[in-house]
């Protein structure tokens, strides 16, 4: 099996927001996907919110042989080291409350 990350349309006529996605590269444009990686709003004017990514499971698919679109390898190389960074600081946050300090 092939599999492509790429888009996936969504949303309404004149409204379009795309899924980014994992999908075995024989489906349709808006087939049946193996995983959701992350999304991009075209209409959100601030680009930082418009791109959501989840770089960890981009970069498991990409290790074994997932191919980016051409549409979908210029975001990652535009917001992936963001959403790396705001990744990061969730999985920090997540770890603290976690493991609390001991009292003292």
């Amino acid at each position: 099996m092939a599999v492509r990350i790429r888009m996936k349309q969504m949303g309404r006529t004149h409204r379009h927001y795309y899924r980014i996605v994992a999908i075995d590269g024989r489906q349709p444009r808006d087939g049946r996907a193996i995983e959701e990686l992350g999304s991009y709003d075209p209409h959100v004017p601030d680009a930082d919110k418009s791109v959501t990514l989840r770089p960890s499971r981009i970069k498991y698919w990409q290790s074994v042989g997932a191919k980016a679109s051409e549409n979908v390898e210029a975001i990652l190389r535009k917001h992936m080291s963001r959403c790396e960074t705001l990744e990061a600081e969730a999985a920090a946050k997540a770890e603290a409350a976690k493991n609390p300090p001991p009292a003292q």
